[in-house]
């Protein structure tokens, strides 16, 4: 498969490392690399720090695939190149499962994969942004094949002002695997209220909730899973929705599995998972009959790889051990399932006595890894390796860059760092601190400054300077030492972990989640007779949900009944939209209350007559903490940097509740009165 190479321009609020990458890259040990493209085989030897600015030099000049023996070294990876080349970086992600295992991967895993393989097929398509330089995976996804064709299928793509038809969209996501339900609660699921599509891609942060009015998309509104309101400050332009299994039940997989389970009626647990799919129903584990339910060969990931791509397997011992363990793990387990069977557990899927013409359902089991190499090279894709020890056999590629030395929280050895840093930007030399936090940064500057080191922070994406110590922000793990040359100095990074000598978590980008409604109505939870309450009208009861088509657009209702107006009459209805739930909320009294009058004067009075007893309320209250006021405290302290360092190294992203909660604990700390909470 061949597609010109587009290098997109970064952007430095999305690249924050650009600077330093280009300042690492235009020395002279990266040039012996990029020198050496298009050889069909190099062993390079470098440590392990390297690999993130060896594959940005290789991406420069070509399309790579960057292959590592864990996930946690692939999210690492992923994560320092983007913050080098942005966008054109992407993780292709394996699946969770093995072979025999009556499990399917997640909706989220397919997603993200068949996402990567569409970006491969067309690299034109700005849907998903830039074209893909780099792709950053598993051993394990590298030796498992895949069904062919995967990046052919089309996603679903909504964008306002385009027309679908409804009723075809519905059985087009039924199509792909998306699992209808009254309420959208996780990825790969959707949802349908009259003209209203609630729709959770496996690849979106959020759902989107589409409108329609006819056939036409008028409006896409993210919104929150937790209480089905919308997220106002999300702003959505499209909505892509890749397919949810890698093995979709067409006509002609229904049709197969129809005449397989025909063909081996001796197997019931066989015959009852081939009925469902001939029927169009996704069963658990239906991955594993793969090659008798798709015809033609299938691929493994560098069959769809651009031409002239390079492979560069990141530490080839541990990838070789684990690629060995995967084969020998997956017949294990098959073995391992046999012997519960035998005692009375659950039968594993036996594919080995299917009939029928040509079948080979081996052809879905891990490869060895010479087998992908051989396949690879047969397809001319340079097969490279970055390892971190030499051979001694005079062949290799050794690249003169070593680790940045390791603090690890020794403040006698950061004493020596400091020293050696000043003396090497006083010579001319380039040195960055990166660190993940905001305030983390703040306290290296300080730290350096007290050592009489010249330092200054550097902005996202900017180059480091000569003769001063930039601290960066950023997501790198370890820090090297680039030699330079005889009249100038090189590079030398030093990261966070390189300081405290502790792995340090990703920052989230400080979007505050939104908060959860007290109270706030669900309702498929609703049942006929439920109180609830109404911000304008008051209290109601709940009647039941319906669907009316007005004015050409169906919509869904929540039915509430009022009091009547009138004695002796029926009581009066009000229709909700679904859109509309955020003005409902439960009732939460502990009596059964009198239904409120629709356009009458009663909730208004029983609003006034609440507002009256809480100022009350306040009065005694003001009284109250007016003598707390009176009584000595001791006040603490604004935020220290040591107190921002260990909030940014905090893994999770606080909810707006929570926010709010630390702030005004915080302010009553510092003040001097005693603080009145529980």
């Amino acid at each position: 498969m061949s597609s010109p190479l587009i290098v997109a321009e970064p952007s430095s609020a999305d690249t924050p490392l650009a600077g330093l990458a280009k300042i690492a890259l235009g020395d002279g040990v990266i040039a012996h690399v990029t020198e050496a493209l298009g050889r069909r085989h190099l062993d390079v030897v470098a440590p392990g720090p390297a690999r993130p600015f060896v594959a940005a030099a290789l991406a420069e000049r070509t399309h790579l695939l960057l292959v590592t023996a864990t996930g946690r070294e692939a999210d690492d990876l992923t994560a320092e190149l983007q913050e080098m080349i942005g966008d054109a970086v992407a993780q292709f992600p394996s699946w969770e499962t093995l072979p025999h295992e009556r499990l399917s991967p997640s909706a989220d895993t397919v997603g993200r994969r068949v996402e990567v393989l569409r970006r491969l097929a067309r690299p034109d398509d700005r849907s998903y942004g830039a074209p893909l330089q780099v792709i950053v995976t598993t051993v394990r996804s590298l030796v498992q094949p895949m069904a062919p064709g995967l990046g052919e299928i089309e996603p679903v793509t909504l964008r306002v002002g385009v027309e679908h038809d409804f009723d075809g969209l519905i059985q087009r996501l039924v199509e792909m695997a998306y699992t209808r339900v009254d309420m959208v609660g996780k990825r790969g699921e959707f949802a349908v209220r009259g003209g209203i599509l609630d729709l959770f891609s496996p690849t979106a942060d959020h759902p989107v909730r589409v409108e329609f009015w006819g056939d036409e998309v008028t409006e896409l509104r993210a919104f929150s899973v937790a209480d089905q309101r919308s997220l106002a400050e999300l702003e959505i332009d499209a909505v892509i929705a890749p397919p949810c299994r890698e093995l979709l039940l067409t006509e002609d997989v229904r049709d197969r599995a129809a005449q397989l389970a025909v063909d081996n009626q001796a197997d019931a647990a066989l015959v009852e998972m081939l009925d469902k799919m001939s029927a169009g129903i996704p069963v658990e584990g239906m991955e594993a009959l793969l090659p008798v339910l798709r015809p033609g060969q299938l691929q493994l990931l560098t069959d769809v790889l651009p031409d002239g791509a390079h492979v560069l397997l990141c530490d080839p011992e541990k990838i070789r051990t684990r690629a060995t363990d995967l084969v020998r793990t997956g017949q294990e387990f098959l073995e391992a399932s046999w012997t519960a069977a035998s005692i009375g557990g659950a039968v594993p899927l036996d594919t080995s006595v299917l009939k029928g013409d040509g079948i080979d359902l081996g052809a879905s089991a891990y490869r060895s890894l010479s087998q992908v190499r051989e396949s690879a090279e047969a397809a001319g894709l340079p097969w490279w390796t970055l390892s971190p020890l030499a051979s001694g056999s005079g062949e290799e590629l050794e690249l003169a860059i070593t680790p940045a030395p390791q603090v690890r929280g020794s403040d006698e050895l950061l004493s020596e760092l400091f020293v050696s840093l000043r003396a090497h930007v006083t010579t001319g030399g380039r040195a960055v601190v990166v660190v993940a936090g905001a305030g983390t940064a703040h306290r290296v500057l300080e730290r350096l400054r007290e050592a009489e080191v010249p330092a200054a922070e550097l902005a996202p994406g900017s180059e480091p300077a000569r003769g001063q110590v930039g601290v960066l922000r950023g997501s790198l793990h370890d820090g090297l030492v680039f030699p330079g040359d005889d009249s100038t100095p090189g590079l030398v990074i030093v990261t966070e972990a390189d300081l405290t000598g502790n792995r340090v978590a990703a920052v989230g980008d400080g979007k505050r989640l939104p908060a959860k409604r007290r109270n706030q109505v669900d309702p498929l939870a609703l049942t006929a007779g439920d109180m609830v309450v109404h911000d304008q009208h008051g209290i109601g009861r709940f009647v039941e949900m319906v669907e009316r088509t007005i004015g050409g657009a169906r919509r869904e209702y929540l039915v509430i009944e009022y009091a009547a107006s009138k004695r002796g009459h029926p009581g009066d209805r009000l229709f909700v939209p679904m859109e509309s739930l955020d003005q409902l909320s439960r009732y939460v009294g502990g009596e059964l209350p009198a239904l409120s009058k629709l356009g009458g004067s009663d909730w208004a009075n029983t609003k006034r007559k609440a507002r009256k007893a809480v100022r009350e309320i306040a009065g005694e209250l003001v009284q109250l903490y007016a003598a707390r006021q009176a009584a000595p405290g001791h006040a603490f302290g604004p935020d220290t940097p040591w107190q921002k360092e260990m909030e940014d190294a905090f893994a999770f992203t606080e909810t707006h509740d929570q926010l709010t909660v630390i702030s005004e604990v915080k302010a009553d700390m510092e003040k001097a009165v005693p603080m009145d909470r529980v």
